[in-house]
């Protein structure tokens, strides 16, 4: 799939880091060095501007490891790019650990998954068709 991408960053365009990867990683775009305090959140700028097709999203993912070395993760994962936002990305970053984090520009801040998604149509209706499952939820399997 081909997607319309502005760069206004000095960074390369985001790609994958493997053959199998299914998200690309994205970039900080940053004048100068930003600190996250502990508990901290910030909007990061990419530089990045996306026009992506109709019935599709970007999903904003956390870094593995940034999320175990550092306890950097995003405030609302996944964020969702809509297919009609035409502005600058920015990623909600926070530091969920005990220790400042310094996001430095070009840092690999986040992977950036592109997938296709439904729109639904409710059809309101009185009961629901039973399933083996049910209304059992959080944890009730035991597993």
């Amino acid at each position: 799939m081909k997607v319309k991408i502005v760069n206004k960053s000095h960074h390369p365009l985001p790609g994958y880091a493997t053959s199998l990867s299914a998200g690309m990683d994205i970039r900080a775009n940053l004048s100068e060095p930003v600190v996250l305090k502990s508990l901290e959140r910030k909007l990061i700028p990419t530089g990045l501007f996306i026009s992506l097709p109709e019935g599709y999203e970007a999903q904003m993912r956390p870094r593995s490891g940034l999320a175990l070395k550092h306890g950097i993760s995003l405030m609302n994962t996944p964020g969702t790019i809509d297919a009609d936002y035409r502005g600058e990305i920015g990623v909600i970053l926070v530091n969920l650990s005990s220790e400042p984090f310094t996001v430095n520009d070009g840092e690999r801040i986040c992977q950036m998954v592109v997938a296709g998604h439904s729109r639904v149509k409710w059809e309101a209706v009185e009961v629901l068709d039973e399933t083996e499952r049910g209304a059992g939820g959080f944890g009730h399997t035991g597993k």
